[in-house]
């Protein structure tokens, strides 16, 4: 197996990577847990890619159950640098519509119930998280899609909720009075964790509904946002395929060092036990 640069989260509707040549499924133990399933490893263009199905096989894991800390270490200990995250997503506005891709550059994070960080009592750390979206990334991903003539956004603001349950009416225009542009369970924790570990990080968010603010569409509802989501299946793959090379070409991450002086607990305060844990997020200067 080559350098794995970059990995792939799918989301709702999006549980393999049809693009990877020789695809080997890799279980892989981390100080958090078991991924949400075994991480597949394969090829595409001459670069290796990591993929993962964040809610496991079968879609067995919930937004607020999905072990994030374990995913996203995993994908580090395999030594990704670049996280591309796919995600079903209701639309906040009325310029992106069910079966748009978008490429948000912001996070609103609303959670109330996850574990999103894997420093705590014994070794506190704080990162920077002003842009949690890569642009080069996000840039490249861009292009690709308006070449393969795909209706594709750039920008707006992401609203992280717990769920499992959809928006109530009011909290639907609550977000849109904030001025978010899409609501969605999951790709906020994911930034976080990604930032935490080093890694860039970009959401391809698949627009499935309009949330039930509109008053010209029925509310979300399963059955629609996994129609969408399969409808898209084939664009989403061939973005991806598209996109993943370039992507793998951008190199190591900026925030690759972004702990060397995040960390506040004093050296002769650290838990080792919590330092053993985090072994991986730290490299060598």
């Amino acid at each position: 197996m080559g350098l794995v640069r970059v990995g792939v989260i799918g989301g709702s509707g999006v549980y393999q990577l049809n693009a990877l040549q020789n695809p080997q499924a890799q279980t892989v133990e981390t100080p958090w847990g078991r991924p949400s399933a075994d991480l597949v490893v394969g090829e595409i263009g001459g670069h290796e890619f990591a993929f993962l199905p964040r809610h496991g096989a079968g879609h067995r894991f919930s937004p607020t159950d999905i072990p994030y800390q374990a995913n996203i270490y995993a994908m580090r200990m395999l030594g990704v640098e670049r996280i591309v995250s796919v995600s079903a997503v209701g639309s906040l506005c009325e310029e992106y519509v069910p079966g748009d891709f978008v490429l948000p550059d912001q996070f609103v994070d609303r959670t109330t119930q996850r574990q999103q960080s894997f420093f705590g009592e014994g070794l506190v750390a704080h990162v920077p998280l002003a842009k949690p979206v890569d642009e080069q990334m996000a840039s490249a991903v861009l292009k690709s899609g308006q070449a393969l003539g795909l209706k594709i956004h750039h920008g707006g603001s992401y609203v992280t909720i717990e769920g499992p349950q959809f928006s109530t009416q009011a909290e639907s225009e609550l977000f849109r009075t904030w001025g978010c542009k899409l609501v969605g369970m999951t790709n906020g924790s994911e930034a976080k964790l990604a930032r935490e570990a080093g890694m860039e990080f970009c959401t391809i968010a698949m627009v499935t509904d309009f949330d039930c603010w509109h008053p010209d569409h029925q509310d979300v509802d399963v059955a629609q946002v996994v129609a969408v989501a399969k409808s898209n299946a084939t664009s989403v793959s061939g973005l991806l395929e598209k996109s993943l090379p370039q992507l793998a070409q951008l190199g190591e991450s900026r925030w690759a060092h972004v702990l060397d002086d995040a960390v506040m607990t004093a050296k002769e305060h650290r838990c080792p036990e919590m330092m053993q844990r985090t072994a991986a997020l730290f490299r060598s200067s």
